[in-house]
């Protein structure tokens, strides 16, 4: 049993002004793991106060002390490395091979945002004009459950690239992974008020960094609901946003693919992180005359994956992260059988044997068409639509036929033929054969699927504002 009940404000682990406690479930098994206390909009006003007052000499640090202080969250997380896993897997639920891929990641995106740091342009002369890119100053980060520690890294480096502070409010149901990486990072020895911690309620800390004047710009990621609820509060104050949000994404499937390879890959896809995460490709689209050669592939793919305890070696699929997410899972199975789609594999209930947790049946349905719920809404879980076209403007047509706009995959033996169809697909990203990633390169939707970008450059200039300074005697630095 683990007891949160501090904050960390201005360099210290404070007592919160808050009193709401809330129980930590094991979601492999549902026990109490711990307790915390929530913090409160005074608290979040306290932590928007330290990082206010840290903003005016912090922002002017030289890239040279930034990059150390960015190489020190790095290598404080991998000392750290064994026990940030260790809480992460009891807490979220995600298989442990899984969780140390993603705490790898979340330390490198420091060295990464290092690399870009140095190489971007602070100052650059234009005309008779000298234009700087300079710090925003407060930042609001607001994370969710499914990836904590790369979330917050993901948004901090390039905070911290750029000379801005923030308030970090994680997901309530992470409050151990975010007390372990708070401490991690007072160890980096970072200034105090730098990096402020308030562990809270979305309605209630995240309302409190979306309208209080002093914040300058939201970096969110979570659900285009919410996203919607922060852009309309924070335009009172003319807040900056970054918005990283849902997604449906499709995976066409085109008819001269290798579908020995390609079906159990998109079968993976759709089911990573247990399904918990916006980019999975959870509309498989295929060809209608060759469905019935889908189907056996697929059915054949989800009966070889593991679904089960977390610490257990081979486990792909861990349990959901809580009885709300396992009864939203649920509610769309049902869903999926009463609006006629065909039912190919899973179903509702818990697999066998594994009724102790939030477990659920990996579940794929076959014959979906776009106006049923599971081919529209985000589930975020381990459940997969499958639609089908006749021809390859179909195709692209019903990949197009969202809200979302974040991720896409396409496969094909043709990469003339795969490139032409990625770049009719409206998505952030697309990618061709296979799973790739690029840290460097912009992550972030279309549509309904967001504003903004994370990752590299881009990422980093939702962090500053441009200052045009004008005049014979302007001097770059």
């Amino acid at each position: 049993m683990r007891t949160i009940d501090q904050i960390y404000i201005n360099g210290k682990f404070v007592k919160p002004h808050g009193t709401e406690v809330m129980d930590i479930i094991n979601p492999a098994n549902k026990e109490v793991i711990g307790r915390v206390t929530l913090g409160d909009e005074q608290d979040t006003r306290d932590a928007i106060a330290a990082a206010k007052a840290a903003f005016i000499t912090f922002s002017k640090t030289s890239i040279e002390e930034r990059a150390q202080m960015l190489q020190r969250l790095h290598d404080v997380m991998m000392e750290k490395f064994d026990l940030l896993n260790e809480v992460a897997v009891e807490e979220y639920g995600a298989p442990a091979a899984a969780t140390a891929g993603r705490t790898m990641y979340a330390a490198k995106n420091f060295l990464h945002n290092l690399d870009v740091m140095k190489e971007f342009q602070f100052e650059k002369r234009i005309g008779q004009a000298k234009v700087a890119l300079e710090p925003l100053g407060v930042i609001g980060l607001i994370t969710p459950w499914n990836a904590n520690y790369t979330h917050i890294s993901t948004k901090l480096a390039p905070a911290i690239a750029a000379g801005c502070t923030v308030v970090i409010k994680a997901s309530e149901l992470s409050a151990i992974q975010t007390q372990v990486i708070a401490e991690c990072f007072h160890e980096a020895g970072i200034p105090a008020g730098v990096i402020n911690f308030v562990n809270g309620r979305g309605d209630v800390v995240g309302a409190e960094l979306t309208r209080h004047s002093d914040v300058a710009m939201i970096s969110f990621t979570g659900s285009t609901n919410v996203g919607r609820i922060i852009a309309r509060d924070g335009a009172a104050t003319m807040k900056r946003l970054v918005l990283e949000l849902g997604g449906k994404s499709p995976n066409v499937i085109l008819d001269d693919a290798d579908y020995h390879k390609a079906i159990p890959l998109a079968v993976m896809t759709a089911f990573s992180n247990s399904g918990q995460a916006c980019h999975v490709g959870s509309r498989l689209i295929v060809p209608q005359h060759r469905l019935e050669e889908v189907k056996q592939l697929v059915i054949k793919t989800v009966k070889g994956i593991k679904v089960g305890n977390p610490w257990e070696e081979g486990t792909f699929i861990g349990p959901m992260v809580s009885q709300k997410q396992y009864d939203t899972v649920q509610r769309y199975i049902h869903l999926g059988v009463e609006q006629g789609a065909e039912l190919i594999i899973g179903g509702p209930g818990h697999p066998e044997g594994l009724d102790n947790g939030y477990y659920v049946k990996p579940t794929v349905f076959a014959n979906v068409t776009m106006d049923m719920s599971i081919a529209k809404e985000e589930i975020f879980g381990p459940v997969l639509s499958i639609l089908t076209y006749t021809t390859e403007e179909e195709a692209i047509a019903i990949a197009n036929d969202t809200i979302y706009g974040l991720s896409a995959y396409v496969s094909s033996s043709n990469l003339e033929r795969a490139n032409d169809v990625a770049s009719r697909i409206v998505s952030g990203r697309v990618l061709i054969n296979g799973l790739y990633d690029e840290p460097k390169a912009p992550f972030g939707g279309f549509k309904q699927s967001g504003i903004g970008r994370e990752f590299g450059a881009y990422g980093l200039e939702s962090y500053v504002e441009p200052k045009t300074i004008l005049g014979h005697d302007v001097i770059l630095q």
